[in-house]
């Protein structure tokens, strides 16, 4: 009777986890070096070598950031929120939508709309944004959050990545068979096609979110001088003026960052387990 042994790790393997541990300390630093300066004075940020240790001045930065009048700083993390939230909710129905339609339903020229969805993805988004502004205006929305949410509802990727997904994950023998038990179309996306998806709208989600929250350029042009930006609008503007304080910048920037390390924190498991899912089925 032989016993089998554990995998013993190879030289190889020590050196592949070394070299992880040093990627993820250097992708590390930054946010640690972020943190260690929102929580010193001005004189941190000029150090030689860089400070490495945390000071005591946080909360003094935070109060500083959280009480400029001219930066509604509070604001632009609530409307963030909003602004990020509807955003992922819609694209993860729209996009779902879409992807199961290009995916299992028949129509008169699926394929050549379906090419023309892809061909969009080759169009830079800086291109569209004078087109955008001039029609948002003209439906009244400049300014207002709405012009920034309705760009986003649906994203060619979305509907492109959640219809490759569906024509994997959802046999064709699984939807005739919902038809024959006299489903509906509705019925066969509820029921059939949403439970089979899971993993990739997590992913697209999580993908959507982070995209959105971290999206600069367009909420710029729509909500620039008003009194409620987004949390990356507000961050310009503690960036602004003649004199930046870094310190203040850098605390604002972390606050910024807390809600996408907690979400990705938890929705990591699934991002992967949607990649590979993908993988494994392509």
């Amino acid at each position: 009777m032989t016993i089998a042994r554990a995998p013993q790790d190879t030289p190889g393997s020590r050196w592949t986890y070394l070299f992880l541990l040093l990627m993820l300390a250097f992708s590390a630093f930054p946010l640690y070096w972020m943190f260690v300066i929102s929580t010193g004075d001005e004189s941190a940020v000029s150090k030689t070598p860089p400070q490495a240790i945390p000071g005591n001045q946080l909360l003094t930065n935070l109060r500083e950031v959280f009480t400029l009048q001219d930066v509604f700083f509070s604001a632009g993390l609530v409307n963030s929120v909003i602004v990020a939230t509807v955003t992922t909710v819609a694209q993860l129905f729209f996009c779902s939508l879409a992807g199961f339609a290009f995916a299992k339903l028949r129509f008169k020229g699926r394929n050549a709309l379906m090419v023309f969805v892809v061909l969009t993805l080759t169009i830079p988004n800086q291109l569209a944004v004078v087109a955008l502004y001039i029609l948002t205006g003209k439906l009244g929305l400049n300014g207002t959050l709405l012009a920034v949410i309705a760009p986003g509802l649906v994203t060619a990727f979305g509907v492109f990545y959640m219809r490759q997904f569906i024509v994997g994950a959802v046999p064709d023998e699984l939807v005739e068979a919902a038809r024959v038990d006299g489903a509906t179309v509705t019925r066969i996306y509820r029921s059939v096609v949403l439970p089979a998806i899971r993993p990739a709208l997590a992913v697209l989600g999580l993908l959507t979110f982070v995209a959105t929250w971290n999206d600069f350029q367009w909420p710029l042009i729509q909500l620039q001088g008003t009194d409620y930006p987004t949390s990356m609008v507000a961050l310009s503007d503690l960036a602004s003026g003649n004199y930046v304080l870094y310190r203040r910048v850098l605390s604002g920037a972390l606050v910024a960052t807390l809600p996408l390390l907690v979400v990705l924190f938890l929705g990591g498991r699934q991002i992967v387990r949607g990649i590979m899912e993908g993988a494994v089925k392509s």
